[in-house]
């Protein structure tokens, strides 16, 4: 991996609490959608014991001009200093780290389940899988509270309008408490939501990611369901 230096271009809310960091894309750097970047804050007004770098997974797919990393806006130091900072300033980036990529098997059906701002790089993938026309069956379960919690979901539903092969699938389990229509699924996502979009659970290829509780029962289900370990994989999001 290298080293860059980047520049804040926007920001903005996503959803509740949740907010997106657009940066300048460096010339030279190659990323695998899914894959996640280590963001250092160059000398911040505040730090705490948690310090002062972190890691994003790129929310941006590669083929996009720009970077783009989300997060939850926990009352941290470095939440902060990145909610306040000012467009133009830098941040150093060491990247691309990890191997949570969608895999080269067109006969293989994906099936995402993810929840919260696990959505990151789900989003890169999707992005880049309905931008080069993938011909592989994706399916995207992304579980919230409410619509107002849900971040990136219009880039999420208007995949399927540009790539048959993509289907997405939200699940609210808190509509109680939302001010905005819903018509999608609600509750939490189990195996009977499952076995409505999936004829035989044991093909697809899965993706889960999210907070570690959900990716513990995601598991459970699918292990329970005979799924083979090699079939599953994870990828954990604490502390965000």
């Amino acid at each position: 991996m290298s080293q860059y230096l980047v520049k804040l271009k926007s920001k903005r809310e996503i959803a509740e609490g949740t907010m997106a960091f657009h940066f300048e894309k460096p010339e030279g750097l190659i990323y695998k959608a899914g894959q996640f970047a280590s963001c250092t804050l160059i000398n911040p007004a505040e730090t705490d014991a948690e310090g002062n770098t972190r890691a994003f997974s790129f929310a941006s797919a590669p083929y996009e001009d720009e970077l783009i990393f989300a997060a939850r806006m926990r009352d941290t130091a470095f939440k902060r200093v990145l909610k306040k900072m000012e467009i133009g300033t830098e941040i150093a980036i060491k990247a691309p780290f990890g191997t949570f990529t969608l895999h080269d098997k067109p006969d293989s059906p994906t099936v995402f389940l993810t929840g919260g701002i696990g959505i990151t790089p789900v989003r890169s993938m999707i992005m880049q899988a309905v931008y080069d026309q993938l011909p592989q069956q994706i399916l995207v379960f992304y579980a919230n509270r409410r619509p107002e919690d849900t971040a990136f979901l219009e880039d999420l539903q208007v995949g399927h309008t540009t790539n048959p092969h993509y289907t997405f699938v939200g699940t609210m389990a808190d509509m109680a408490n939302s001010k905005q229509e819903w018509q999608g699924e609600t509750g939490f996502i189990n195996k009977g939501m499952l076995l409505k979009y999936i004829d035989d659970l044991t093909v697809p290829i899965y993706y889960i990611d999210g907070p570690s509780a959900m990716v513990a029962v995601m598991r459970k289900i699918l292990s329970e369901a005979g799924v083979s370990d090699d079939h599953i994989r994870t990828e954990e999001f604490s502390g965000y």
